[in-house]
């Protein structure tokens, strides 16, 4: 699996998103600002996120985001699947052409690769990661050294 820079940031933007919101809309700001991500690149992400159902927006003062729907509706398959294209391990992209125009020796083991991978990916929604031990330690880690305190109030609704 390619999981490029859009898609690792995605994944923890809407982490931190569904780690904070019981406060109310997060503003960019503060996820680059705890994440280490440019708010630049959050805004595009959270533009095609928006677009594709997972957050909305909310403007004017005490603006920010939220998620669209329950983080246990949210599978990190569905996060992917809007900022990145797809899954992909073939070098061919899928075409059967890897190799002087036909398929490779190995296209059928990263076909099934691919199917795994996304099978996987479906299995695990965003409240799966959110509830995690470890990534309650490090959000509340990165709170206290973003504003003094802790701040993270998971809530599985949205």
């Amino acid at each position: 699996m390619r999981l490029t820079t859009k898609g690792r940031y995605a994944i923890t933007a809407l982490i931190d998103l569904a780690l904070h919101q019981g406060g109310g809309a997060i503003p960019l700001s503060d996820i680059a600002a705890r994440q280490d991500i440019p708010i630049s690149y959050l805004g595009h992400l959270f533009a095609r996120m928006s677009k594709g159902g997972l957050v909305n927006a909310q403007r004017g003062p005490g603006g920010g985001y939220r998620l669209a729907k329950s983080s246990d509706r949210i599978s990190l398959s569905d996060i992917i699947a809007v900022v990145e294209e797809r899954i992909d391990n073939t070098r061919c992209g899928g075409q059967q052409n890897c190799q002087n125009n036909r398929m490779c020796l190995t296209h059928a083991l990263w076909e099934d690769l691919n199917v795994r991978i996304e099978g996987m990916l479906e299995g695990i929604s965003l409240s799966d990661v959110v509830t995690s031990r470890q990534v309650l330690s490090v959000a509340a880690r990165q709170d206290r050294q973003a504003g003094g305190t802790a701040a993270v109030s998971f809530q599985s609704r949205a």
